[in-house]
């Protein structure tokens, strides 16, 4: 077989409304994707995500009208279209589906996480249901099909943030998708949603269908992960904060993650995982634009600059815990961890000194006073907020002399707080604050990229 496998992702910009849908459905055909992954309408997740939380907190007709909203934004797609009495009647009875959902929380006044996954998982019922006709009425020569992707993404039940299940993904694939690898047959089918073993909706958080995509190219054996979004490619940085940022045409998969990890919004931070894991090419390009070149994310590239690119992360937390108990003493780091562990709290950056450690977190909304109660029978506490981390992202950054008297000079007058550099070979991290961090951007790619 020679044509390459291709599993092609589309974000709810791509879904935004027909001609979105039009454009998407070009490119799925131009690229000969076999698997189609496609996010919500832009804005339904959120919307769904509005009528759970009406629903538990106030009058019927807050719900109702967030619920006309949802269907005002598919009817109107439906009606450009000109839709069927059979697509028509689908997406009804999904819309449906969620109002019931809704009309169940306000009864009871609350949303269980499994009815949470099972509501906000119909923006992507939704919008595949709609796209696969889209689709269908582009695509000559081959069969378009809509697919339930809960057939294949098993996952724990851990709703909300359900965890895949690899080995299990990988088999059902190659049962249920085998058609799109050898056949003539195109699925269209859902990022963020999977099913437990028996069944139950579940949903992988939020961003999570750039990572469902990568996980079905995984367990299909795909050659390919595209990556559509309303971006041409990933830049240097926000072009929204330095106007001058510039494309990559290539970066490896360590600059990606880390780029991910760190701030930037392109990419999910889990995607790169599976694709890693599986020897998957990842091609990130704009459907709004999709001759331009886009950028290649590779195990190796032709050109390894010491700065590729840099990334901001608003909403930072700093804790500092501080206490002579630490001085050459063993296992307090140890207690520490075994708290976040607990209370099921992931830390960002760490540093450490002879009685203190500092770290952060990415949402001040994990501080709850129950970890800074139990914290605080350890070591004292102080917490900052209010803060972002700036990260550049590159190669040797850990072994290359006088990098960080450059940087620092390029900063002169802004205060930074905490240091993270040595951990990684691609990352040179730091606390500032808020106010300061898109001076800090704009400084720092002028003196590293230019």
């Amino acid at each position: 077989m020679s044509e390459k496998i291709i599993v092609a992702k589309f974000g709810g910009s791509s879904m935004a409304d027909l001609t979105a849908m039009k454009r998407s459905a070009s490119v799925s055909r131009d690229q000969k994707a076999n698997v189609v992954v496609v996010s919500a309408v832009y804005g339904v997740t959120n919307l769904l995500i509005a009528l759970s939380e009406n629903a538990c907190k106030h009058a019927w007709e807050n719900v109702e009208q967030v619920y006309d909203e949802i269907v005002l934004k598919h009817h109107s797609i439906l009606e450009q279209m000109q839709a069927d009495d059979t697509l028509y009647s689908q997406v009804d009875e999904l819309l449906k589906q969620a109002k019931t959902l809704a009309h169940g929380m306000f009864l009871l006044r609350e949303c269980s996480l499994k009815a949470y996954d099972s509501l906000v998982s119909l923006g992507e019922r939704l919008s595949s249901t709609i796209f696969a006709q889209v689709l269908a009425n582009e695509y000559t020569g081959k069969d378009v099909q809509w697919f339930d992707v809960r057939k294949v993404m098993r996952t724990d039940d851990d709703y909300t943030k359900a965890k895949p299940q690899i080995e299990e993904i990988a088999q059902l694939c190659n049962k249920h998708l085998i058609d799109a690898k050898y056949g003539n047959t195109v699925f269209v089918t859902q990022g963020f949603i999977g099913s437990t073993s028996d069944e139950m909706t579940t949903t992988l958080g939020r961003g999570g269908s750039d990572y469902s995509a990568a996980l079905l190219a995984e367990g299909l054996g795909a050659d390919i992960l595209q990556i559509w979004t309303d971006v041409a490619g990933i830049a240097t940085t926000d072009p929204r904060i330095v106007p001058e940022a510039r494309l990559l045409g290539e970066i490896t998969y360590s600059e990606a993650a880390e780029l991910a990890t760190f701030g930037a919004k392109i990419l999910h931070p889990t995607t790169l995982t599976p694709a890693l894991r599986s020897n998957v090419q990842v091609f990130v390009g704009s459907s709004y634009e999709p001759n331009e070149p886009g950028t290649w994310i590779k195990t190796e590239t032709e050109s390894t600059p010491l700065v590729r690119a840099m990334a901001m992360r608003k909403g930072q937390s700093l804790l500092t815990l501080s206490t002579p108990k630490m001085l050459h003493s063993h296992g307090f780091l140890y207690e520490i961890f075994k708290v976040f562990n607990d209370f099921k709290v992931s830390i960002d950056s760490i540093t450490t000194s002879e009685i203190s450690v500092a770290l952060t977190l990415d949402d001040s909304t994990l501080l709850n006073s129950k970890i800074i109660e139990t914290l605080g029978t350890l070591c004292d506490v102080k917490v900052e907020e209010g803060l972002s981390l700036v990260s550049l992202i590159g190669n040797d950054i850990n072994h290359t002399p006088n990098l960080a008297a450059k940087i620092f000079n390029s900063l002169e007058g802004i205060n930074v707080r905490m240091i993270c550099l040595g951990a990684s070979k691609h990352n040179f991290c730091f606390l500032v604050k808020e106010s300061e961090a898109t001076e800090c951007i704009q400084r720092l790619h002028k003196e590293f990229i230019g």
